[in-house]
């Protein structure tokens, strides 16, 4: 049987100039798919280890957020790995854009937080140890009460060197956060009431 001629009027005829055209857009990989999977299903976990508060901050999806919540109920090996797997294709349908960009900016305000407790730490240690330390913080901050911070410095050396729990060390910790918590409080509140003349 032959085949039926047929006549469009196209020409069929390669054209690599128009197959360029049509190829622009490469296919995706097997193993990008797989990649971008576990990066919303690491998200989804992410997620999952967040405390409720900001869980509700972020704005979520019902089904999103009961999944998220649910999952610090289950216990069992392989439930959590079926789980997981479940939230990574519930984050799939979401723009991970905003929850993204409000984990670094609490990742941030971490970070932020652990270095000043690591500074007051120092501080502390070296208001404990060296003679001159105390006077370089007060010199800081002249609003620290002098006569608390010398007796809390003096504790603390005794205490470390009889081998006493760190009482007045851990009372000297708390009485520098308490003094540069309240300057930089004030700062900020200088810094609101300059503003509208900044803004005139």
């Amino acid at each position: 049987m032959k085949a039926k001629k047929t006549n469009t009027g196209i020409d069929f005829s390669y054209d690599a100039n128009l197959a360029s055209k049509l190829n622009t857009e490469e296919p995706i990989s097997k193993t990008q798919l797989k990649a971008e999977a576990d990066d919303q299903q690491a998200l989804g976990v992410r997620l999952t280890e967040l405390p409720k508060d900001k869980l509700l901050k972020l704005d979520l999806p019902e089904a999103v957020l009961t999944a998220v919540l649910d999952s610090k109920k289950i216990t069992a090996n392989g439930a959590i790995r079926r789980h997981k797997q479940y939230l990574g294709r519930l984050m799939r349908d979401l723009d991970n854009a905003p929850i993204l960009e409000q984990l670094a900016r609490w990742d941030g305000k971490n970070s932020a937080e652990n270095a000043y407790f690591h500074g007051l730490e120092r501080w502390r240690d070296r208001i404990i140890k060296e003679a001159n330390a105390l006077s370089e913080f007060i010199a800081l901050y002249p609003q620290t009460d002098i006569q608390q911070l010398r007796t809390l410095a003096r504790n603390a050396q005794k205490e470390s060197a009889a081998g006493k729990p760190p009482k007045s060390s851990r009372e000297l910790f708390k009485l520098l956060r308490d003094v540069t918590q309240a300057t930089q409080e004030n700062s900020d509140a200088d810094d609101d009431q300059r503003e509208p003349n900044n803004l005139s």
